[in-house]
Parts: structure tokens; sequence; C-alpha cells
């Protein structure tokens, strides 16, 4: 599926105030009973998000061995250095402490991807200049891309997931499901 920015990932909320302020997965698509997503997006994430109603998928596409891409548009024109040092593994803070990212592919993108516009606006161009990185990590820390380029002084404006393992987004449309045979890291 391609997560739309602004939806949970989770199908629905028994906690009736959550419900009536949140958007969820389950106001896209008619999922099967038992549907589980893999690998969870956060509220302002898009892009690949794998469901499942086999564990064993899901406890397959977590391990280390599988990579995810993301896209990143960060403020401002993200230098050699910072690349550098996401390549190498960045500090970065999580509800149990200080944590070093392992070692990932990280480069800058030479143009903006093509990717559908975002409902709302990301912000003003009068504020500066933005760039694009892909950053391919094996692990999933909370929200551990936006800290990542953040360490590194370039914050995160537009994040999205556009492949995990052997499966990309490709020109799957926001909101969009598709039914894939089975997964290949």
């Amino acid at each position: 599926m391609h997560k739309p920015y602004g939806y949970l990932s989770q199908f629905m909320s028994n906690n009736p105030s959550e419900a009536r302020k949140k958007r969820f997965l389950g106001e896209l698509h008619d999922f099967p009973e038992g549907t589980m997503s893999v690998g969870r997006l956060d509220e302002e994430s898009e892009g690949l998000l794998l469901l499942t109603t086999d564990g064993r998928v899901s406890e397959l596409i977590r391990r280390k061995d599988v990579e995810k891409e993301y896209y990143a548009q960060v403020d401002g024109l993200i230098t050699d250095e910072a690349v550098a040092q996401l390549q190498q593994g960045v500090e970065i803070g999580l509800p149990e402490g200080k944590y070093q990212t392992l070692p990932c592919t990280a480069y800058r993108l030479p143009t903006a991807p093509t990717l559908p516009p975002r409902a709302r606006r990301i912000r003003s161009d009068r504020h500066g200049p933005t760039s694009w990185v892909s950053i391919t990590v094996t692990e999933g820390k909370f929200r551990q891309v936006r800290k990542m380029t953040a360490a590194v002084g370039f914050p995160t404006l537009r994040l999205v997931r556009v492949r995990i393992g052997s499966l990309h987004l490709h020109d799957l449309e926001s909101g969009e499901v598709r039914e894939v045979d089975g997964f290949s890291a």
C-alpha cells in the first residue's frame, strides 16, 4: 500500500477521542480480517507500507538483513559531510536513551523524486532551499530517519519510504493497495 500523509499505520481505534481526531487505514480500503501493517510509518510519513495477515511474514521483513529505503526532503542543501555522517551512523535519542545507528547507504538525490503531491503543503519556498537524500537502513528505530537527518543538521520536511527489500513503491498512487505474491529480501 502507498500510505498517504496524515494516516496512522493502524486500521481503527477503540479510543473514541482518537477515532474522531485521527485518520486510519481502514478508511481507505476494505481489508481482510486480521490484516496488520509491517514496519509502521508515523502519521507524517508516507510511502510503501506492507500489509499481511501472516505474522511470519511480519517477522521476516523486520529482520536486520532487509533493507528499507527512504527519500527524505530536508531543510537546506545537504552537504557531502552530512551525507558521510549518515553513512557512518549517527547518535540519536530514543526513549530508552542514546543510540548509535548502524552504518547505512545514503546519497544526495540530484533532482527531486517524482512523487504524488502531498495533500498538505510542506512549507513556503521563501523559507529557503530544500534538498532530497536517499537513506537505506536495515533497522527501524522510532522515527529513526527523521532523527538521523536532524542529527546532521538537516531536519526532515517530507519522508517517503520507497522500498522494502525487493518491493518498490514505483507508480503506486497515494492510498492505492496492490496485492503482491510473496516477499523476498
